[in-house]
């Protein structure tokens, strides 16, 4: 069989699907010519997934634990079958084929770019570090790039932790800024702001010329972790999931927006971003808890004339972006240092 740039080689399915919707991947040792094989050091599970997984088993961490390896093994790949999403990975470049197109040498630490759910895995130390606790897993195996594939080096100047934290989010900004530009002056409100994705989207659209930035949070704790970081011109506090609520808390803090992103990792803030858009404005739902009928048939119930974007995590330049804001930004850092810690 010959290689795919996209990975169809390593599909199992009997039907002709990409990696990401497979079933099953094949996780065999040996590369074809265009492919990379990383020595993995640690997952970076995505919010939604480990939220959903940690409701699931009750916050125990040794269920969490053998959940994530019993779908790994029988999928060859960390694709949750709730949320259909995974996350990324970080290693070292083990070997590289002779047609690989990434760039890669062997020895480089490296940030997987693409998701966990099309990267062919396998776990060989049954994840024995990792408590189940974090969204962030230790562990040793390996995983394999295809010819389409995306990485980045780890910058030398930031901690291995702090790089995957960004970069597991790093298409957030990207698209917020690209978006923000395509308005003059624009009223910008990220919703889950005090999170990764949100914090460097707050940024983001500080950069690219938002005339006032609005950050959601859901309660009075993260409202003050926001404020301290200084990246938005007000914070409100509402449940992204109460439509009506939303909508007053952003035109309190001087909405509506031109521009929503939302960040959160819980379902049923379709309806609320909708509702604190201006007409002919635009949301950007940049989490894996979205819905896309209740975003589609929620505009349509109420008459709204926005656009909906899904952020699809790729933008060119994205990883080196979110790198540059969050070495430009005090408050960003400090939020994502507060998390890992």
């Amino acid at each position: 069989m010959q290689s795919d740039p996209t990975g169809l080689h390593r599909v199992l399915d009997d039907r002709s699907v990409l990696p990401q919707a497979a079933e099953r991947l094949d996780t065999r040792r040996e590369l074809w010519p265009d492919e990379v094989r990383i020595r993995v050091e640690k997952l970076n599970l995505d919010a939604a997934s480990y939220r959903q997984l940690e409701r699931t088993h009750g916050g125990d961490g040794e269920r969490i634990r053998a959940c994530v390896l019993d779908i790994i093994r029988a999928r060859g790949k960390m694709q949750n079958p709730e949320t259909g999403s995974g996350g990324m990975l970080v290693g070292v470049v083990d070997e590289v084929g002779p047609e690989s197109p990434l760039g890669l040498a062997v020895g480089d630490r490296v940030t997987t770019l693409v998701s966990l759910t099309l990267t062919p895995l396998v776990i060989e130390d049954d994840l024995a570090s990792w408590d189940g606790l974090s969204e962030q897993v230790p562990c040793d195996g390996y995983a394999v790039l295809f010819g389409r594939s995306i990485a980045a080096v780890v910058p030398d100047d930031l901690p291995r932790d702090l790089s995957l934290s960004v970069m597991d989010v790093c298409g957030a900004p990207a698209l917020t800024a690209r978006v923000v530009r395509q308005y003059d002056a624009p009223v910008v409100v990220v919703v889950g702001g005090a999170g990764k994705s949100g914090s460097l989207s707050l940024a983001a659209a500080r950069d690219a010329g938002a005339s006032r930035t609005i950050g959601v949070v859901p309660h009075e704790q993260e409202a003050a972790l926001l404020r301290d970081a200084g990246l938005a011109d007000a914070v409100a506090v509402a449940d992204a999931r109460d439509p009506v609520a939303l909508r007053d808390a952003v035109v309190q803090a001087g909405g509506p927006a031109d521009v929503t992103v939302v960040c959160v990792d819980v379902p049923g803030c379709e309806g609320g971003a909708i509702l604190a858009t201006a007409e002919r404005g635009t949301v950007v739902f940049f989490s894996m808890a979205t819905s896309f009928s209740a975003a589609a048939l929620g505009a349509e119930g109420v008459a709204a004339d926005v656009t909906m974007l899904v952020g699809n995590g790729y933008l060119p330049g994205h990883a080196a972006y979110a790198m540059d804001l969050l070495r430009g930004h005090d408050g960003v850092r400090r939020l994502f240092e507060g998390r890992l810690g």
